[in-house]
Parts: structure tokens; sequence; C-alpha cells
């Protein structure tokens, strides 16, 4: 068990811990695939819009609007259709959309009684803006892959919330479902995780690529860390 009055700040990856991504990221295709007569198992498609976007996320830096572009005109040629110019944005122009997952926005009321809140997220800086009413909470730090010009799981991210927060690593926990994008880079760094599995006991690793790395606690969702720290 994590020693919790160590930690001065938690920070949260945010779409797929916070907010449920998958969801969204399904709905948003949908209509899509409706339209030009796609049919396509939903753990096949969540599994090549992961391995897209990390390949993408590792080239050279492009705002994740114009990511979420790249990668569906290349899903579109995947599955054997020309996405028009507005199914072209339909995941970006979705993001404002996807839902919290019913714990969290408790969670983060309870975890903000006690700790500063940061958020480092492979993100926009306008995306988020339609993101954040969602959450109900007001975070103490918003660091995105747009301030750092670099996407997670590259350690240049982390970097640069690490000398946003002026604070030794030793005080902060990093708490994230994707074990890829967070766990693996933050625990590279010598920070504190707590992996949210919000996909246990189902099959694959969904949106995210697989990978392998120890955190220091896992918990099934944001209510079950806010009841260990006992809040």
């Amino acid at each position: 068990m994590l020693d919790f009055d160590r930690y001065r700040i938690l920070t949260f990856d945010c779409y797929g811990t916070l907010i449920d991504w998958e969801t969204g990221i399904l709905a948003a295709l949908e209509p899509v695939f409706a339209r030009h007569g796609v049919e396509a198992n939903s753990d096949e498609v969540l599994e090549m819009y992961a391995k897209i976007e990390a390949k993408h996320e590792q080239g050279d830096y492009v705002r994740y609007e114009l990511l979420l572009r790249l990668l569906m005109a290349e899903m579109s040629l995947r599955l054997g259709f020309d996405a028009s110019v507005l199914e072209l944005n339909c995941l970006s122009g979705s993001i404002k959309d996807w839902l919290p997952f019913p714990d969290t926005v408790e969670s983060l009321v309870r975890l903000k009684s006690r700790f500063k809140l940061a958020i480092i997220s492979n993100i926009d800086d306008r995306l988020f803006e339609g993101t954040a009413p969602r959450l109900e909470v007001a975070f103490d730090w918003v660091v995105t892959s747009q301030q750092a010009q670099a996407y997670k799981p590259g350690r240049q991210t982390f970097e640069h919330a690490l000398a946003r927060f002026n604070v030794p690593r030793e005080q902060i926990l990093h708490v994230a479902q994707s074990v890829y994008h967070d766990i693996e880079p933050a625990k590279a760094l010598g920070m504190s995780t707590v992996w949210v599995n919000r996909r246990r006991g189902r099959e694959g690793s969904g949106a995210t690529p697989p990978a392998k790395a120890t955190p220091d606690l896992e918990v099934a969702d944001l209510r079950s860390l806010a009841d260990l720290i006992g809040l």
C-alpha cells in the first residue's frame, strides 16, 4: 500500500482515465461506418485506433486535432471507404461530447479536498476546453501535448509537467489507465503510479497499445482510490 501522506499532487491522464474515451470513439465512428456499409467488431476497431494513433504520436509533433484527422484517413483507407471532410473530423469534433466515467466527478471532488490536482494529457488546449466543464473540478494545472510539443509515452510531456509543478517528483502520484502512455514512462522518471484498470475483466487493451510495467497500485476506478486514501 502506498503512503498517501507523501504526496502533494495527484496527476491524471484524462481520456481513458477520467473520460470514457472508448465509448466516445465508437459513438463517433458508428454513423460513419453505417453510411459506408462497414461492419466492424468494436474491439478490433479500438485496436486499430490504438495502433494508428501510436504510430502518429511517434512522428513529428502535430496538434492532436490534425493527428485525429490523419488517423481517420488511415482507418478509412484500411476499411475500404473514402471519408468526406466532415467524416475526417468526426473524432476531434466529438471529444466535447465524450462523458466522464460514472465515478469520475464524485471522486475528483473527494480527492481535491486533500491534494492539488493536475491533468497530463495527449490533447490540444482547445479540445480540452470542451471537456473541462464535464469534470466539474478546477485543476491546479493542465498540461497538454500542445504545450509540451510532444506526446506520451515520450518523456518530454512529463518533464514539461514536472518543471511547471516545481515540487520533488517523490511528492507526485500519477493516476492513469494506459500502461503504455502513462505508467511505463512515469515509472521510468521515478514517479509513483496508480493504474486505473478500466478494462478489468475484458480481453485486450482497447484503444491503448499493450505494454508491461508494474504500477505501485492497481484500482478498478477512481472511487476505489478515494476510498483507499480514506476520503
